[in-house]
């Protein structure tokens, strides 16, 4: 499957921005599944400096230095991507969730990919006794690590109800779990620290997912989203499988991955400071349009 993605972000200020310095996680990745065919970034304000680097996750970051004063900034980014992937089977022979555990402890490589880095706590994602209790009964003693993970997915996407309005992205962890009210990036670091809880590699994964509009219903521009789900390393010979708790489904073709990291901290799309005052508006349009 091959897509045409756009992703425009704008802020609206209330009094002029003298500066600003944005860091731009916007580049589609070119690995687990998916090939970037082209990719650009418009600009508005024109930047003053663009320097491009990739984080320790393999990530494409560029760094985005604007001087002049402005009250509006603009930044379209267009990327085509070719994504070819096959999900296990949910049902699917796997390691014993504790053999996963046990040699990931035992990770010899510190490199983005190895597990042990996905095992410890995290910035936005603390291991919480209420959490790893939550995790524990998807996987019994023996239990393989796939099948754990799919019930552990299944069992958050029926407990917990979608709700923009009730959280924030500073909203606490443990406040989300009492709630048990969110968005995607709650449900997946929710997951996450399940996992973390009982020993398990899990990353959290942002990227676009290809929404189809009800039959009969027009598309509507502007009208996807960026979206997010947990990676868990699943062995040597499975590798890092991907899991989407808010819609229970395993990832293949629909969803495109932008980046990967321990937590939202290490992968939000657009993040930066500026040198202003009062108020300002975010606003975010993303249109992920399959090519015949």
């Amino acid at each position: 499957m091959i897509y045409d993605i756009r992703h425009v972000t704008t802020y609206a200020y209330e009094s002029p921005v003298s500066f600003a310095r944005c860091s731009l996680r916007l580049e589609p990745r070119s690995s687990d599944g998916q090939q970037l065919i082209s990719h650009a970034v418009e600009i508005r304000p024109r930047p003053a400096e663009r320097a491009v680097r990739h984080d320790f996750f393999g990530t494409h970051t560029e760094s985005v230095l604007i001087e002049a004063a402005h009250r509006n900034l603009r930044i379209d980014s267009r990327s085509r991507v070719s994504v070819s992937r096959k999900a296990p089977a949910r049902k699917a022979p796997s390691p014993s969730w504790e053999d996963i555990r046990d040699v990931a402890f035992e990770a010899t490589s510190l490199g983005p990919a190895s597990p042990i880095g996905y095992v410890f706590a995290s910035s936005l994602v603390p291991v919480l006794a209420p959490l790893t209790g939550y995790a524990a009964p998807s996987f019994p003693p023996g239990g393989g690590i796939l099948s754990g993970a799919v019930e552990l997915m299944h069992r958050i996407r029926n407990d917990f109800r979608y709700d923009p309005k009730a959280t924030v992205i500073s909203t606490p962890l443990r406040e989300v779990f009492e709630k048990r009210h969110g968005v995607c990036q709650d449900f997946a670091h929710v997951m996450i620290a399940g996992l973390r809880g009982l020993g398990l590699p899990a990353a959290y994964v942002s990227g676009y997912l290809r929404t189809i509009p009800p039959p009969g219903k027009p598309r509507l521009q502007g009208a996807d989203a960026t979206h997010a789900w947990v990676s868990v390393w699943c062995g040597a010979e499975l590798g890092w499988v991907g899991f989407d708790p808010t819609n229970d489904i395993m990832i293949e073709n629909d969803h495109i991955i932008l980046a990967i990291g321990r937590d939202f901290s290490d992968v939000s799309p657009v993040d930066g400071i500026i040198v202003g005052s009062r108020k300002q508006k975010l606003g975010v349009a993303v249109d992920v349009i399959p090519v015949e």
